[in-house]
């Protein structure tokens, strides 16, 4: 009776391990298509309007999040997207053609040790990870220009839809760092 008792505990506790798994869309990176929402805050989960973005950083945390479904991208820290609006006029052409209204995105996640990018150096307009001191160029194309990071931010391409940040394309590059 014991042996029963505890293949059904186990049963349970498998079907609750599985049911906090995160769904495989949860877990893909972000897509063509996909709203991109407030990480945090008070408007955590709401779609990002550029007028949400003041110009010249700073830089604001968001997911992508599939129309379809409503599901967040969000099940891996590497799907974190960072935004920051510029003035068009300090982007390189190939960077502008991936923004929209001034506003260039990026993988949140440093391509040195995988640490969150997470400061803004407005003085050198520069995105700033604290972890090792790498700094990147939001306006030309999320290259190093300091630290030991070995490549860009990898940018995620975007346009403005129905008045909302939307996901244009996948990213540009490999996300993570030189452990991932």
């Amino acid at each position: 009776m014991l042996c029963g008792a505890a293949g059904i505990a186990a049963a349970l506790l498998g079907e609750e391990a599985a049911a906090q798994q995160p769904s495989p869309a949860a877990r893909a990176r972000p897509d063509r298509g996909d709203k991109l929402v407030f990480a945090a805050g008070d408007k955590q989960g709401e779609p990002i309007r550029p007028v949400d973005l003041p110009l010249g950083g700073p830089q604001m945390l968001a997911w992508a999040m599939d129309p379809q479904t409503s599901t967040l991208r969000n099940a891996s820290r590497l799907n974190q997207v960072l935004l920051i609006r510029l003035d068009p006029a300090q982007m390189d052409e190939e960077t502008a053609q991936r923004a929209a209204e001034g506003i260039v995105a990026y993988s949140a996640i440093c391509t040195h040790a995988q640490c969150p990018v997470s400061e803004w150096q407005r003085e050198k307009n520069a995105l700033h990870c604290p972890c090792h001191q790498s700094e990147f160029d939001p306006g030309h194309g999320g290259r190093v220009v300091g630290g030991p990071a070995p490549r860009p931010l990898p940018i995620l391409p975007i346009a403005v839809e129905d008045g909302v940040l939307v996901v244009a394309g996948r990213f540009v590059g490999r996300v993570g760092g030189v452990q991932g």
